[in-house]
C-alpha cells in the first residue's frame, strides 16, 4: 500500500536537507557572532503551559494528547513558553542579560497554505533581563544582520515597527474600553489583509462612535512618529511610548540599518502577548505572509510563575523564507555544492604477487583502505561500488564534484600513487608513504 506524506509536513531529500541546513547553519552563524547562545527543550510540554499564553482556544490550533498517566500533553507549536518556564527555573542563578536563541522544531495543527504548514522550523533570538531600547534595536539588527547575509537588501524586505503600547494608549485616550482592546486588536492585525472597504465596514460594527472609529483609521494610517500628534492630543503615557518608539529607530539608524525600517502602525502582533515595540519582516511586494516578526514581552516570566523581567525577542520561520529566496533567485546559486576531497579509483584488474609470486590483496582492498585513512584525517572521500573501467571512474569522481582523484593502478607495486587535480587535469606520481606524511602535517595544524 502506497502511503503518502501527511498533509502539512515535508520529506526532505538530500537536495532538500542541503536547503534546510544552508538555512539554519546562517541562522546559527548570525546568531554566535551577534553575542546569542544557543539552547533547546523538549518537543512536547504540559497543554497548560500553552494554555497560560495564549488561552484554551489554542488548544484546537494544537497537536495535544493524553499520556498513559492521563495527563494532557501537547507538542510545541513555538518555544517561547518554554523559553520562560527554563529562565524561571533558573532565574536566580543566570546571569543577566539573558541573550539566547534556538531553532526548533515546530507543528501547529492548522490549515497549510503557501508559506503556512503543520511543521516547520523557526529561528527565535530572546534577550531577557534589560529594559532598554537598544535591546529591541539589537533583536531587529539580528535579523536584518541575518537578511542581508543571504542577499536580501532593503529593496526586497522591510521592517515594519510599532509600538502595543502606543496603540493602547491611543485606543484607551479616544475611549475604547479594556475589555474590548482584545476583539480590536485581532481586527487591526487583519488590516493588511484585508481591502479599505471591508476594513472599514469591520471597524463602525465594532467601534459604533464614528468619530472614534475614524481617529482609530486615521492612526493606523499614519506614516511618521512625529505625525502621531495630529490624530490625537498626547500626554505624558503617550510621549513615553512615542519615546520608546523613536529612540529604537535611532539606534537603528545608527546601526546602519534604518533603510530597512519603516513605522507602520498596523503592526499589532495579535493579542496580549506583547507590551511594548512590536515589528514584522515583510517582502516588498507584500505578496507573502510575514516572514518573522517579535517585539517586547515584559510580562512573559510573571505569567509563567517567576518575577516581572523584561524580555524582547523575534522568530522567523522557514517556509516563508524558502519561498522568497527562490522567487528572488538568491537560494541555488548560494547553496554549498556536495564535493569531496578525493575520489579513489582502481585501474588495475587482477591481483598483485610480490616478487616471490606469492598473491597480495587485490587493489579493491588498497582502495575502501585508502578512503579510511582519508577519512580518518578529516577528509571527503570516497570510492565507486562498480567495476569500470578507469574513465568511467573518472567520470564518477567528477560528478561527484572530487577536488581530487587518487588513481592506484600498475604502479603501486612500487607503492606509488597517481594524484589528478580534477580541476586542472594535472597529475603527479607520489609515493603512497609520502602523500599520507603529508596530508598528516597539513591536517595536524
Amino acid at each position: 500500500m502506497k502511503t503518502n506524506p501527511v498533509k502539512g509536513t515535508r520529506d526532505f531529500y538530500p537536495q532538500d536537507m542541503a536547503v534546510r541546513n544552508w538555512i539554519i547553519d546562517g541562522w546559527k552563524e548570525v546568531s554566535l557572532r551577534n553575542g546569542f547562545e544557543e539552547y533547546d527543550g523538549p518537543i512536547f510540554e504540559y497543554l497548560k503551559m500553552f494554555e497560560i499564553k495564549s488561552g484554551e482556544e489554542i488548544v484546537e490550533q494544537l497537536f495535544s494528547f493524553e499520556d498513559r498517566g492521563g495527563r494532557k500533553l501537547a507538542i510545541r507549536p513555538e518555544i517561547t513558553p518554554t523559553l520562560a518556564r527554563i529562565v524561571n527555573q533558573r532565574i536566580n542563578s543566570l546571569a543577566k542579560p539573558i541573550k539566547w536563541f534556538s531553532v526548533p522544531r515546530l507543528c501547529r495543527a492548522e490549515r497549510p497554505q503557501k508559506g503556512r504548514l503543520r511543521e516547520f522550523f523557526q529561528w527565535n533570538i530572546d534577550i531577557i533581563g534589560v529594559q532598554d531600547e537598544r535591546a529591541d534595536a539589537e533583536v531587529i539588527f539580528t535579523t536584518v544582520d541575518y537578511l542581508r547575509r543571504i542577499g536580501l537588501t532593503s529593496n526586497d524586505i522591510k521592517i515594519k515597527l510599532s509600538s502595543r503600547k502606543l496603540l493602547s494608549l491611543v485606543l484607551k485616550k479616544l475611549g475604547v474600553a479594556e475589555e474590548d482592546l482584545e476583539l480590536l486588536y485581532n481586527l487591526l492585525d487583519k488590516k493588511a489583509k484585508l481591502s479599505p472597504e471591508n476594513f472599514n465596514q469591520l471597524l463602525e460594527e465594532k467601534v459604533a462612535d464614528a468619530r472614534v472609529a475614524a481617529k482609530i483609521k486615521a492612526f493606523m494610517e499614519t506614516q511618521n512618529i512625529s505625525a502621531i500628534k495630529n490624530v490625537i492630543e498626547p500626554d505624558d503615557e503617550i510621549d513615553e511610548a512615542n519615546n520608546e518608539l523613536a529612540m529604537v529607530v535611532h539606534y537603528l539608524n545608527e546601526m546602519g540599518i534604518g533603510d530597512y525600517c519603516q513605522f507602520d502602525p498596523s503592526i499589532v502582533r495579535g493579542l496580549a502577548y506583547y507590551t511594548g515595540v512590536v515589528f514584522e519582516v515583510h517582502d516588498t511586494s507584500e505578496q507573502l505572509r510575514a516572514i518573522g516578526g517579535g517585539g517586547r514581552f515584559d510580562n512573559l516570566l510573571r505569567d509563567f510563575g517567576g518575577p516581572s523581567i523584561p524580555a524582547t525577542g523575534m522568530g522567523m520561520g522557514d517556509c516563508v523564507l524558502e519561498i522568497l529566496l527562490r522567487e528572488k533567485g538568491l537560494l541555488q546559486k548560494q547553496l554549498p555544492h556536495r564535493e569531496l576531497d578525493y575520489f579513489v579509483a582502481d585501474a588495475y584488474v587482477g591481483t598483485f604477487n610480490d616478487e616471490k609470486g606469492a598473491a597480495l590483496s587485490t587493489l579493491e582492498d588498497e582502495v575502501i583502505k585508502i578512503v579510511a585513512k582519508l577519512r580518518t584525517l578529516g577528509l571527503r572521500a570516497d570510492f565507486g561500488y562498480k567495476s569500470a573501467g578507469l574513465s568511467k571512474q573518472l567520470k564518477e569522481a567528477s560528478a561527484r564534484n572530487a577536488k581530487n582523484c587518487i588513481i592506484i593502478g600498475e604502479e603501486f607495486k612500487d607503492r606509488q600513487l597517481i594524484v589528478k587535480d580534477m580541476s586542472t587535469g594535472e597529475q603527479e606520481l607520489i609515493n603512497y608513504d609520502e602523500f599520507f606524511a603529508k596530508l598528516e602535517s597539513i591536517q595536524s595544524r
